[in-house]
């Protein structure tokens, strides 16, 4: 089921997720209704924030990119992104692993909205998957960035906060503008 992606200005965008004590038949059903929602969306990563829900679980499929390569390392080896693809992430931890890099950034939560942001251009993995079961990775390129942009919403961190301040001011007119109107739509649903 598609689930509607709330915007920017809905306080569930900065609330930190709870830890997922088990996959439960409930939490598989939101993993699947968030991968159907991010296809939808037409997006490459969703959290649980990003659906109404606090807790520790993002999605990622980051196959069919190709202007923006990933790479990704399993026990040190190279290994393929697209056979890695869908990637479920519950109670991630993560661990930067080389030097930063700035890329371009988007968030379903903030349509038409983007930015450069500054992130360690590796990342060091470690979480459940759909089934429980621990699993850990590496990764560079676009997958770095899309596990650590993940990884920071079920922080209740949004990628404004890590723009610097010149790419904050450019966007700032619509951010803006996309709090007042979310913020509007939830006035009016009360």
């Amino acid at each position: 089921m598609v689930l509607p992606v709330v915007k920017y200005g809905h306080p569930a965008l900065r609330q930190k997720g709870a830890r997922i004590p088990a996959v439960t038949e409930e939490v598989r059903q939101l993993v699947s209704d968030m991968f159907e929602t991010m296809r939808h969306a037409h997006g490459v990563g969703l959290a649980a924030q990003q659906v109404g829900r606090a807790l520790q679980l993002a999605v990622i499929d980051v196959r069919g990119v190709t202007d923006r390569p990933s790479e990704l390392w399993i026990d040190g080896h190279p290994a393929s992104v697209d056979a890695f693809m869908p990637l479920v992430l519950i109670n991630p931890v993560l661990t930067p692993s080389a030097s930063r890099a700035h890329g371009p950034e988007g968030c379903l939560s903030f349509p038409e909205i983007y930015g450069e942001v500054d992130r360690p251009a590796e990342v060091e993995v470690t979480a459940w998957n759909e089934r429980g079961e621990e699993y850990r990775f590496k990764a560079g390129g676009l997958l770095a960035r899309a596990v650590q942009h993940e990884a920071d919403h079920l922080n209740g961190i949004l990628f404004i906060d890590r723009m610097d301040s010149a790419t904050r001011a450019d966007v700032r007119p619509d951010v803006d503008a996309l709090q007042a109107e979310t913020k509007a739509a939830l006035a009016r649903k009360k």
